[in-house]
């Protein structure tokens, strides 16, 4: 209960600060060019390679996302990280990685029946975007601690 307040205190702390308004957006803007690469490695791979809907979008997600833990290490979260690639954060980033594509991949298989697969991989992707920056700002990249935290 302890650790839930203080994770409540934090985020309250974290929507006032104007530092996470400029985060959110590198994180989007970072986010856009990793939608660019998404989108044309998930076309290549479902019209050019004609693999299946699930196999392209978990090949484009895979290439995304190790272009976006290095531009968010060294730009977004970079005063957290020193800018320096961390195979923990690494591991962290993919795991939290992994929940936004299973959210994006779901949302993206459900709307595909009511809706273009286009315009049902650009939704995939919002959602996506809140789960990936939100894990990546409370889970992934948090602050260093000083030798006199430890």
């Amino acid at each position: 209960m302890v650790r839930m307040k203080s994770l409540l205190d934090q985020i309250a702390a974290v929507w006032q600060s104007r530092a996470l308004v400029i985060k959110l957006l590198t994180f989007a803007s970072i986010g856009v060019v990793n939608t660019a690469i998404d989108v044309l490695v998930f076309t290549a791979a479902y019209k050019l390679l004609a693999l299946p809907l699930i196999a392209s979008n978990v090949l484009s997600w895979l290439v995304a996302v190790s272009a976006s833990y290095a531009m968010n290490t060294k730009l977004t979260f970079g005063r957290e990280t020193g800018g320096i690639f961390r195979s923990k954060d690494l591991v962290r980033f993919i795991g939290s990685g992994i929940l936004g594509v299973i959210l994006a991949t779901t949302t993206l298989v459900i709307l595909s029946h009511y809706t273009n697969i286009f315009a049902a991989k650009f939704l995939s992707i919002i959602g996506g975007f809140a789960v990936n920056f939100s894990m990546s700002h409370f889970v992934v990249f948090r602050p260093l601690r000083t030798t006199n935290e430890t």
